[in-house]
């Protein structure tokens, strides 16, 4: 029996290689440092650093061509608009805030894996954890989102413990490691809900098909949306489901804590995005409410928890840091619940605002990796005086404390949360928006306190007014550099801060 070549549907799927260039280009040249490894005499290991950092550049150029948004790639041939590959502005963003914040992870760690952490198996790890997270914004798929997901996570497990002997690095990474596969295991059980309710694994076939679910699978179906929900909670820090959050940072090299508070989070976040908005909005009314419960309480705990560090502690810098990513995920959070009530274009607002907390944030690492050299312990009462040692390092922190807290001259700051706050009004979420208006207060408590460390007198200057002036090491030229880039981005959108608000202004997806 012989069947017409013209009757039968071709499953082959076209590739649009430029299209996927970016997370392509990032796993390439983590290959490549893997086998050039082997290699590289032990003198020589900083060029797989300078080699990690070149493809991180390159992959940040391909997405210049790729600016307008209009791209996919791995579509049906039976459906043109289901596609597994999307290059829309929505992916091109969190691509942007992924790549770059793992390029200024990467100028931090130069100076680490001289000594004190392996330069081929970090420099490969970054890279592949880098490249899962600029997959991910463009999964539209339950299937590449989950292989997206785990391809960023698992290598960050072992960046957290990758400093052997260290009994807290140890622990940090035995806790992140539990609390991730914990939520993965949650969310696959909600994906399979999904895919018996719907028969797809396409986010806009999901979209369509949940409108049209039987009776008998409408608890099935809820579940299974929940339960996806609850395993991205845990990828976002949300509470309750956050307690991993300051050991792991405090546990992991400074340069893998900062990659965690920015690329981390932007992988959590872009996967909740995804699944609710596209994959979910007929079920608003399930994943509304939580998202906003999950923000109130998230921004609440996390202030609170900052707001009671001790200046004097043991690494009370890094926890406060830490616990104040916890409350920035709150705010991130208010849009997407926003989108709820509204419309997506509120997605906008949670995007902008992940720009400006990415940028300030790992700025703020930077200057604490440079502080961490001459005081190990990184209490912040170790900060006390150091304008007087580092005038402009002070400046610059100050800078991004002021902008974390949404104060001049930190002005993107301001404006950032302003415009999370109007998405929770414009949706009617009235309760929310006062919830985060005392969270704002809150954390100026904490801000401000530790800006004004920075510019103290030295401990003991007033007691010892002819002492000789406080000595300081030379900066390794990386985190200067890193300092430098961050400070000037936060300047620039502080002077300019459209270029960041047309984002929460404009049609991401």
């Amino acid at each position: 029996m012989t069947v017409a070549a013209d009757s039968v549907t071709s499953l082959v799927q076209s590739v649009d290689w430029l299209t996927i260039a970016p997370p392509t280009i990032t796993a390439v040249v983590a290959l490549i440092v893997l086998v050039a490894d082997l290699f590289v005499p032990e003198q020589r290991k900083q060029l797989l650093g300078a080699v990690a950092i070149a493809g991180l550049v390159a992959a940040l150029i391909t997405l210049l061509p790729l600016r307008r948004g209009n791209r996919a790639t791995f579509c049906l041939t039976t459906d043109a608009e289901a596609c597994s590959y999307t290059a829309d502005h929505f992916t091109l963003v969190i691509q942007l805030l992924v790549l770059g914040g793992a390029l200024l992870t990467a100028l931090l760690s130069l100076h680490e894996t001289r000594k004190k952490l392996p330069a081929g198996e970090f420099w490969f790890l970054l890279l592949s954890s880098a490249a899962g997270a600029a997959l991910l914004p463009a999964s539209r798929d339950l299937a590449t989102l989950v292989v997206a997901l785990e391809v960023a996570s698992l290598p960050a497990f072992a960046l957290v413990g990758l400093r052997r002997g260290d009994r807290l690095s140890s622990e940090a990474a035995l806790k992140f490691f539990l609390s991730s596969v914990a939520a993965t295991a949650v969310m696959l059980l909600g994906v399979s809900f999904v895919y018996a309710t719907t028969g797809t694994l396409h986010l806009t076939q999901i979209a369509a098909e949940l409108d049209n679910v039987p009776g008998q699978l409408d608890t099935l179906a809820k579940t299974g949306v929940a339960l996806t929900l609850v395993g991205f909670a845990f990828k976002t820090a949300a509470v309750p489901f956050h307690f991993w959050v300051p050991d792991t940072y405090v546990g992991a090299p400074l340069p893998v804590a900062a990659y965690l508070s920015v690329v981390g989070k932007a992988v959590g976040f872009s996967g909740l995005i995804l699944v609710t908005v596209i994959a979910f909005p007929g079920y608003a009314n399930v994943w509304g409410p939580a998202v906003a419960v999950f923000a109130g309480l998230t921004m609440t705990a996390g202030n609170v928890a900052a707001m009671r560090q001790s200046a004097t502690r043991a690494w009370s810098a890094v926890r406060l840091l830490a616990w104040s990513s916890v409350a920035q995920a709150g705010y991130l959070l208010v849009p997407i619940a926003a989108a709820a009530y509204s419309s997506d274009d509120q997605i906008g607002a949670t995007v902008a605002y992940a720009l400006m907390y990415a940028v300030v944030n790992l700025g703020a690492f930077a200057v604490v990796a440079l502080v961490a050299r001459t005081h190990p312990l990184n209490r912040i009462s170790d900060y006390r005086g150091l304008y007087a040692t580092r005038p402009l390092t002070a400046l610059a922190m100050g800078f991004f404390l002021l902008c974390l807290a949404g104060l001049p001259p930190g002005i993107i700051g301001l404006f950032a949360k302003v415009t999370v706050f109007s998405s929770a009004v414009d949706a009617g979420l009235g309760w929310l928006a006062f919830i985060m208006a005392v969270n704002v207060v809150i954390a100026l408590y904490y801000y401000l306190q530790w800006t004004a460390i920075l510019f103290r007198a030295p401990a003991g200057a007033e007691e010892s007014a002819d002492a000789a002036p406080p000595t300081r090491k030379r900066a390794p030229t990386p985190v200067t550099v890193a300092i430098v880039l961050t400070a000037a981005v936060g300047v620039v959108l502080s002077g300019y801060p459209q270029l960041v608000l047309r984002v929460a202004a404009s049609s991401l997806f």
